[in-house]
C-alpha cells in the first residue's frame, strides 16, 4: 500500500509541469495566483518536494481540476463509467460528463489558444450538438458562416452541416457541448413574457 502512495506522490511533478505548459502559465503567474512561492512551485514540479493537501487543493483550482486528476488517484465506483479527461494530440482536452446509453451526450472541451488564420477542417455527421461557451472566445465554422462566441453564448445545429471548432489567439477556450442523435435537440425552455 505504501508503495503505491509513493509512486502516485512521485508521479504529481511531473503532472503539475505539464498542466502549467500545455496552459502556457509561468511559475510567477501560478504564484501569484495559488500563493505558493516559485521556488516551492519549481521543487514540486522537479520532484525534489512531496506536495501537502494545502499545496495541491489551490492547484487543482488554479489549473481547473479535480485532486483526484491531479495525482491521478485509482478509478474508484463504477469500472464501465470512466469520467476522466480524454487529452488530445492537438494539445485540447475532452472531459466526458456523462455516460449514459442513447439519448444526449454532455461533454466539457478545453482548446489551447488557436490562430486566428488557422484553416478550418470542417467536418459532419449525423446528430444534433448544442454548444455553450464557459471561458475564452470559441471559434465556431458553420457552413458559410464564421463565428466568434464569447462567454455565456451559444450556438445549436444539424451535425450535417459542415463545422468546425476552435479557440482565437486571445487564448484557451473551454466549452460544454451537448450532442444528440439526428433530430434530438435541447429543450430550452424560457419564463413567459409578463403581461403589463
Amino acid at each position: 500500500m505504501d508503495e503505491s502512495i509513493d509512486r502516485t506522490l512521485d508521479a504529481v511533478g511531473p503532472r503539475l509541469k505539464r498542466l502549467r505548459l500545455q496552459r502556457d502559465v509561468t511559475l510567477a503567474d501560478l504564484a501569484a495566483e495559488t500563493g505558493i512561492s516559485t521556488s516551492t512551485l519549481s521543487r514540486l514540479e522537479a520532484g525534489l518536494r512531496r506536495p501537502t493537501l494545502e499545496q495541491l487543493l489551490p492547484l487543482a483550482r488554479a489549473y481547473g481540476v479535480t485532486l483526484d486528476e491531479l495525482v491521478d488517484a485509482p478509478q474508484t465506483g463504477d469500472p464501465r463509467i470512466n469520467l476522466r479527461p480524454i487529452p488530445r494530440s492537438d494539445g485540447s482536452v475532452i472531459l466526458p460528463l456523462t455516460r449514459r446509453p442513447g439519448g444526449i451526450q454532455a461533454y466539457k472541451f478545453v482548446l489551447p489558444t488557436g490562430s486566428d488564420d488557422a484553416e478550418p477542417d470542417l467536418r459532419t455527421h449525423e446528430g444534433y450538438d448544442w454548444a455553450y461557451v464557459l471561458n475564452g472566445t470559441l471559434r465556431l465554422v458553420l457552413g458559410e458562416h464564421d463565428l466568434i462566441l464569447k462567454p455565456g453564448e451559444a450556438a445549436e445545429f444539424d451535425t450535417r452541416t459542415p463545422h468546425w471548432f476552435g479557440a482565437t489567439s486571445a487564448g484557451p477556450v473551454e466549452f460544454l457541448s451537448l450532442i444528440g442523435k439526428q433530430g434530438e435537440r435541447a429543450h430550452v425552455r424560457a419564463a413567459p413574457a409578463t403581461l403589463s
